[in-house]
């Protein structure tokens, strides 16, 4: 018989990207005395990871729970940004409810559109919280009619758009129903989860069921399954039957080796778990987003919508630079295929598939972000290696015609700047779909741009806006290919010879463009050591020394003055290098480099390659 568990209440957070989602989990920990009165709290202490603390996003979402008037609330932090949708998709399975935040002064944003679809989707009840009230230009009342418009645009039902409004400010620690009274703590929020957040239902006499939404990976435990108990009872030991909606195939007997419930910010280990429990299963190996536990004498799978098709891909090679493992602690071709296959026990929205030779693999995610935060989690382990210019996926239609992945793309940006931005989108084929005024001087522009026209745009786009600009883009399917787009203008500047660059040689190579590298570098020859001033490369000798005469000392060198280097950051190389072109990532140093090194077979290749084309054309 159908159950209601009234001691469980399961609930998501979600938003757009920095709109106070992590923050406000910190409120409701704090307030619900999850820590000491004298226990020392960081800010965002979801945000376990250190990647995650840097840049101010969610990257992996995160489980905690809280007590409440006897009531336990699962609460799930979920990734804001575009990049890691696919972790909110699979979290709202676990969950009877989100909380929707927006900023009071952004109001809804294009991701804020993105997870409340979803959430309509799964017809989940939703609380919407306007956070960051006290913050300067807030518009809480304005920020109400367009979330209401949202609702209305998505086709929410009468019951969704009679949702509960709660005024926030996270950092505050404070919250309430009524615009014209200041709030004292988070209270009437926590009110708000038990009164209108469903309790969860299920059948606990029925045989188990438990649909894996999220998987987690400890070097000791191996993979742990974490999800919500729908029917009967999970206990330690009892022996399941492990199936797939998408697999029916697939049917796999194990057993359950150890249960945690979470309790704060810890896993407690418990012996069994009912309807409506968020848990977590470790001691299955091989155990998968999307696989049901079952009862081996009922064994129906739950049904779980397939995880998005990544957009994006990068060729990981071998380091194979005259530099090569001089930095790194793991230089090889199975260091990095080990270490590539093992991020997938966690990431389901990345591929890795392996190449024609040993030494390059073919890892493809949902956009630029999603695969640098890869890249600088190894770089930080230890790992050696280079990347190739992002590249998009086509996909080909039955008519064998080439389709390309589109991006809606939102930018809000001062007036003065929008005709720069508008000029240069439409050169990466950029198509303007709207235009609108919004408070603080700002133009909102909304554009349909294929996903390769923005590689490598995000640099000039804080240039032109100096600064000022935001940019939000959120995935909008495939769409024909639209033409060729010329990345960079610019060419080169290439190392001559190998050896340590000195201030004589970068004073005259600075003349040709921008440097990137500063007297005493190591470099070696078709490394790229700045950017020429003209379209195409140019070589130069930054190694090369003044000749000494009686009259010279080569303390006079000491007079030169350099322009400082433009030092990149792994985003910004990510962005620069050119399709002929690979980033040498080691854990101390970023390096671009050509993919022919030898200047001779480097204008072999540029010859067969314009002959190719001719030929084509």
């Amino acid at each position: 018989m159908i159950q209601k568990r009234e001691d469980v209440r399961n609930v998501a957070i979600i938003a757009h990207v920095d709109h106070g989602k992590t923050t406000l989990v910190d409120g409701l920990l704090k307030q619900s005395g999850v820590f000491r009165a004298n226990q020392e709290v960081q800010e965002r202490v979801m945000d376990s990871n250190a990647i995650e603390r840097e840049r101010g996003i969610t990257i992996l979402s995160k489980n905690t729970a809280v007590y409440y008037k006897g009531v336990k609330i699962n609460i799930i932090d979920t990734p804001g940004h575009a990049d890691f949708g696919g972790e909110v998709e699979r979290v709202l399975k676990m969950v009877n409810g989100v909380i929707l935040v927006v900023d009071a002064f952004e109001g809804p944003m294009p991701q804020t559109r993105f997870v409340l679809s979803k959430a309509m989707e799964l017809e989940l009840p939703v609380i919407v919280c306007i956070n960051k009230i006290d913050r300067p230009g807030a518009r809480p009342t304005q920020v109400i009619d367009e979330v209401l418009e949202l609702l209305m645009d998505l086709g929410a039902t009468d019951e969704q758009i009679e949702c509960p409004f709660v005024f926030a400010s996270a950092k505050a620690g404070i919250a309430t129903m009524d615009l014209g009274r200041v709030g004292s703590s988070m209270k009437p929020l926590f009110e708000t989860i038990i009164d209108y957040i469903p309790a969860p239902e299920g059948d606990p006499e029925e045989s188990t069921q438990m649909l894996i939404s999220t998987i987690d990976y400890n070097e000791y435990i191996g993979r742990i399954g974490v999800g919500k108990v729908d029917n009967g009872v999970l206990r330690v030991n009892q022996e399941v039957v492990i199936v797939n909606h998408h697999n029916p195939e697939m049917k796999r007997r194990v057993k359950v080796s150890k249960l945690y419930e979470f309790e704060g910010l810890s896993r407690v280990e418990v012996q069994e778990a009912g309807i409506g429990s968020i848990v977590a299963v470790s001691g299955i190996s091989d155990l998968h987003i999307g696989d049901t536990l079952c009862s081996p004498e009922n064994p129906v799978a739950i049904p779980f919508q397939k995880i998005s098709e990544p957009t994006i891909a990068m060729t990981f090679n071998v380091n194979d630079s005259p530099l090569a493992g001089k930095d790194g602690k793991y230089v090889t071709s199975r260091h990095l295929r080990d270490r590539l296959y093992r991020e997938l026990n966690t990431d389901v929205s990345l591929r890795v598939e392996d190449t024609d030779t040993t030494e390059s693999f073919k890892v493809s995610g949902r956009g630029e972000l999603h695969l640098s935060v890869l890249i600088e989690t190894m770089r930080r382990e230890g790992y050696e290696f280079a990347v190739s210019k992002a590249e998009v996926i086509y996909h080909y239609d039955e008519k064998g015609r080439r389709l390309e992945p589109m991006e809606q793309c939102f930018i809000d940006v001062p007036e003065e700047f929008a005709g720069n931005v508008i000029q240069k989108l439409g050169e990466r084929k950029g198509e303007l779909m709207g235009m609108s005024t919004i408070p603080g001087g700002y133009q909102r522009l909304e554009f349909s741009i294929p996903s390769r026209g923005l590689i490598g745009y995000r640099g000039d786009f804080l240039t032109d806006t100096k600064g000022n600009g935001i940019m939000n883009t959120i995935f909008a399917g495939y769409a024909p290919y639209k033409g060729d787009i010329t990345y960079r203008k610019q060419g080169s500047l290439i190392a001559f010879e190998t050896g340590t660059a000195v201030a004589y040689g970068l004073f005259n190579a600075q003349e040709r463009g921008f440097l990137f590298i500063s007297p005493g570098e190591s470099v070696y020859s078709g490394m790229v050591v700045g950017q020429s001033g003209k379209t195409e490369d140019i070589e130069v000798n930054v190694c090369k020394t003044k000749h000494l005469t009686n009259t010279r000392s080569s303390s006079a060198d000491e007079a030169l003055r350099l322009v400082p280097p433009r030092i990149l950051s792994l985003e910004q190389a990510i962005e620069y290098i050119d399709t002929d072109e690979l980033l040498e990532v080691t854990p101390n140093h970023l390096r671009i480099r050509k993919k022919i090194l030898d200047p001779r077979l480097r204008k072999r290749a540029e010859i067969a390659a314009a002959q190719r084309n001719a030929a084509q054309s």
